[in-house]
């Protein structure tokens, strides 16, 4: 692997462009706003905080419908607001990568202080929601949390630290949290089981984008690990090591009672398999190795909280009646 040096060329000079937002077509302005937002990115969001409230329910009757409802859209408004903010710190080193560059913001089709009011209403609509529509005040405060500590503690610290990486992990494992306490009221083991989950599989996915995003990440002046480890060898050894501490985590569920033997052989065969591309990884430190640990991981993560749903609430409603 060729080396990789950090370079900040451009920032500034990116940052002194002038703003081209003229007026637009409303339907224009629309589909930018929305992309701020970042829908796909949100949709897990969305799947793991259901998770969470599934969990929390079990198999007992479910109270109320609106709750749920209302759990889902507060927490999307909140993670709306968390990648709208996000964008708008990052607005000029965004411009610097070709991923990125076409945004709203880089490509300057929105003004900078139109895209901060957007963000804040919608982090005000969101917690609102889960504290007073949902009367949900303990999910609202982990929404919060999480809005905070993507935007103000994980985004400015990009810049400074690959240690940035496990603090972005924390918001990212937050959701089923939120909706394990809008289910239950409270949070306990089972929950912060959940997140467990969630913040150990971030880590090697995390780490799988990075390595095949590096050369953008080094130009924008993002100190992420494959950019830092121009040999790959202490990458290759946490994307291991997160592997392998994933495992066990997934079978927490089990040991905790709230899964059945289905969950345990899946959870089993899928962190098996996880272990052996990342171990490929470690062998290889390819490119291509990197994109094979990143689509596994976004194939492992559907699969095993879809079965842990159906081994916890659905088959016990089914096996009832």
């Amino acid at each position: 692997m060729s080396s990789v040096r950090i370079e900040r060329v451009g920032v500034e000079s990116a940052a002194a462009l002038p703003p081209q937002v003229g007026r637009r077509p409303l339907s224009t302005a629309w589909r930018d706003h929305v992309e701020l937002t970042k829908p796909r990115l949100n949709t897990l969001v969305l799947i793991t905080t259901a998770v969470g409230f599934a969990m929390g329910v079990g198999s007992r009757p479910l109270e109320s419908v609106a709750v749920l409802g209302h759990s889902l859209m507060g927490t999307a408004l909140c993670a709306g607001a968390g990648s709208v903010l996000n964008q708008w710190f990052e607005r000029d080193t965004d411009r610097l990568m070709a991923r990125t560059a076409k945004r709203p913001l880089p490509d300057r089709r929105m003004a900078p202080s139109a895209a901060l009011r957007f963000g804040a209403l919608l982090a005000v609509a969101g917690v609102a929601q889960l504290a007073w529509l949902a009367q949900r005040p303990l999910a609202a405060l982990i929404a919060f949390a999480t809005l905070i500590t993507y935007a103000l503690i994980y985004t400015p610290m990009k810049r400074v630290s690959s240690t940035a990486t496990l603090i972005g992990a924390v918001p990212g494992a937050l959701p089923p949290l939120i909706g394990f306490a809008a289910a239950t009221g409270s949070v306990d083991a089972r929950g912060l089981t959940l997140f467990l989950i969630m913040f150990i599989w971030q880590m090697p996915h995390f780490l799988a984008i990075a390595w095949f995003y590096r050369d953008e990440y080094a130009l924008a002046g993002i100190p992420v690990m494959p950019v830092t480890d121009p040999t790959g060898a202490k990458t290759s050894a946490s994307v291991l090591s997160w592997s392998a501490v994933l495992l066990p985590a997934t079978l927490l569920p089990g040991v905790l009672g709230m899964v059945g033997p289905v969950y345990w052989l899946v959870a089993l065969l899928l962190g098996l398999a996880q272990l052996y591309v990342a171990a490929r990884v470690a062998i290889e430190r390819t490119q291509q190795a990197a994109r094979r640990l990143f689509f596994f991981t976004i194939t492992y993560l559907p699969v095993l909280l879809g079965v842990m749903v159906v081994d916890a609430v659905v088959l016990p409603r089914w096996l009832s009646n």
